[in-house]
This record gives C-alpha cells, structure tokens and sequence, in this order.
C-alpha cells in the first residue's frame, strides 16, 4: 500500500517537510477554504497540487468534496451544487488526482465528546461517550423526543452526567460535539443545528438511503468519465445520532450502495476505526468481500469499551480490529488487482512533545508517525512472509 498522511493545507501544524520525514509519499488534502457547493477553482487546485510537488510529495487523494445538506436533501440549491460537485470531479481528473474520498453523514461529519482523554500511559486519545452524547441530545440540545429515543436507563445516566458537570464542562462538550472538527464543515450553534436537524423531518433510513442512490447514479458517471473512483467513508460513529439516520455503516450498507450504481467509480473507503466500532462488522472479511471496490485505506484501531456503544481511538495495532488479518487481506487485494492501494494512518494519540503543541484533534504529528510505523512494520512482515502464510 502506498503511504499516505493527511494534510488541512498551509494551516496545518504539521508541515509537508514533516510528512515527508515520516516516510510517507502520499498526501491526503482537499481545499476547505472553497465554499461548500461551489465548485474548486482549476488555479486552486493546481497550486495546492504544486505546493503538494514542491516538498517531493504527491497529491493522491482528495478528502473531501463536501456532500451540502441541499444534497442530501435534495432541497435548496442542490441542484446547483450536484452540478459543481461533477464539474469538480472533472477539473481533479483533468489534474491527474484519481481518488476522491467522501461520506454522506447528515449533519454532522465524525463525531466525539471528549478530544483529550487521558490513557494510562500519559497520551491522549479520541473518545466517544455514549451517555455523555446522550446528556448533550437531551438536556443541551434538549431535543424533543431525544430522551424516549435513548431510552430510560440511557436518559437516567444521562441526567446524573449533566447534573454533575459544572458549566465549562457542559461548555467544553457543546463544543467538543458541535464547534467543528478538522475536516468537518459542521460549525453549529445549538440554534443553527437545531435548524439543520429540522430539514430531515421524516426523511427515514430509507429516504437517505434512497437520496444517497439518486447522488450516486448522478456523480459516479461524471467519475468515470473524468476517470476519477470514488471512495464513500463510512458514518462515524457508524449508527444513528440525534435522531438521524445514517446508512453507510455496516457491510450490508456497502453491499447495497455499490449495488445502486455498479462500476469500478463506486468505491469504498475502508476505514478500520468507523466499522470497526460495530462489533458486527467482520474487516478482514470485508476486505476480502469488497476487494475490487476499495479504493482508500484508513488505518485505525477503536476500542469500544465495557458500554458497547462507547469506545475511543486505541494504538493502531491495539484495537478491536484484528489489524495483522486486516492488512493481510488488503494486501491479498492489491495482489489480485496489479495495482497500490493508497493507505492512511487515520487518528493518533497526542504524546510526546505534541501534549505542549497545538495540534488539530486526531491528527498530532507524533501519534500519526508511532501509527504509521508500527503499520509499515506489519506490511512488511506480511509482503516478506507471503500474504497466503499470514
């Protein structure tokens, strides 16, 4: 697999020079400055593929185009930004840049209550508390309906969790949830989700899933044509929030997307840590299954914990994923296909020096490096031992 990293571009804190010494030779980027719905500019584009060059480094994948609200809904100005969407596939294409990574989370894109949770080794890591969500939707939020949903023991541990919390901790996880996460272009205020959340009244998992097709039979010819593969990330956390559906969250989910529109410009970007939060959800029997659709690797490990609907980002190699199986069978699939997969170390623990740093959550420089190497190790090994042995 080739070895990748992801980059927000110049306001990173983590510079290309840096990528570069930590081995990879891919970079992951997009243009998050443009306008969501608005198509990127070919000069942008090509100075940020340039920017990309000039540190010796290749840009490999997009992540991501953003899918607009009007686009999920098919309401608004959707149609206007489908029309954006496929005429920035063509301009990636004309670019020679072939991957483009996206997802179809309402609302909300990845989604954590706690980006700093100490470790017992003294790094900090991703977390997603399901009763501290839960204590956000109900009395934050104060989402009509929210506490029937989650349920009365659910709601009883969320009312005890708020009770608790002084006001910066009540604070600190309005934000941590809504304020926007590297890559997300969810930057809500309470008002301004509540208005969000109201535009999928009575959609339904079948109304997204049915949205999710139309988008797809109208993008994925364009793809084709601009000779571009399309790679949908899974939902994370991969199962419903704030009484929303998500539809891409299991291996049935991708069975049925790449159904709905067939062709090698319907992928899938297989991301260990979202699926792998469900317990359901077999990865290496996933990648062996979807072998010829996988078009981008996230390679992360999620720990859920003793609340099964809770979990927070492990070392790479020491999730519930069995990883060693995993890259296993990617690597099984490169075979079969002649061709490398482009792989990413996604998340990492904040340690070290990058504890006294600005980072942006998730994506410290230290914690991606620790990733990515135990994982060059765990490729190497299986390319030397034979992918059938491992």
């Amino acid at each position: 697999m080739e070895e990748c990293w992801r980059w927000f571009g110049p306001e990173d804190p983590v510079p290309l020079a840096h990528i570069r010494q930590a081995g990879a030779t891919g970079v992951v980027t997009a243009l998050h400055h443009v306008a969501i719905g608005a198509a990127w500019p070919v000069a942008e584009i090509r100075r940020r593929k340039q920017e990309v060059a000039a540190a010796g480094l290749a840009w490999r994948v997009v992540e991501s185009i953003p899918v607009s609200e009007d686009l999920k809904t098919r309401s608004g100005a959707w149609r206007a930004h489908l029309a954006a969407w496929q005429e920035t596939l063509v301009r990636l294409g004309e670019e020679g840049i072939g991957t483009v990574c996206y997802n179809f989370m309402p609302v909300l894109d990845w989604t954590r209550t706690d980006l700093g949770y100490p470790l017992p080794s003294g790094a900090r890591a991703l977390r997603f508390d399901a009763t501290d969500f839960a204590a956000f939707d109900i009395h934050l939020l104060a989402r009509p309906g929210a506490a029937a949903e989650w349920g009365e023991p659910r709601a009883e541990a969320a009312r005890a969790r708020v009770t608790a919390m002084d006001e910066a901790a009540r604070e600190r996880l309005e934000r941590n949830i809504i304020a926007g996460l590297p890559g997300s272009d969810a930057h809500y205020t309470l008002a301004m989700l509540r208005a969000a959340l109201a535009r999928y009244d009575g959609m339904g998992a079948a109304g997204l899933a049915q949205s999710l097709a139309e988008f797809l039979a109208a993008v994925v010819p364009a793809a084709a044509e601009a000779g571009v593969r399309l790679a949908i990330h899974p939902d994370d956390p991969p199962r419903p929030l704030l009484g929303l559906p998500r539809v891409v969250s299991t291996a049935a989910d991708a069975r049925r997307l790449l159904a709905a529109v067939p062709g090698p410009a319907n992928g899938l970007t297989l991301c260990a840590g979202s699926y792998g939060v469900r317990a359901d959800n077999d990865l290496p029997a996933m990648a062996r299954e979807f072998a010829g659709r996988i078009h981008f690797v996230h390679l992360r490990a999620t720990r859920r914990e003793a609340d099964p609907e809770s979990f927070h980002e492990a070392a790479h190699l020491d999730g519930d994923v069995d990883m060693v199986a995993l890259i296993a069978a990617l690597l099984a699939a490169e075979r079969g296909r002649g061709e490398s997969l482009p792989m990413r170390p996604d998340h990492g623990h904040q340690m070290l020096d990058d504890l006294a740093k600005r980072t942006n959550p998730g994506y410290s420089a230290i914690g991606r490096l620790k990733g990515l190497a135990e994982l060059r190790g765990v490729m190497r090994a299986v390319e030397r031992l034979g992918v059938a042995g491992a």
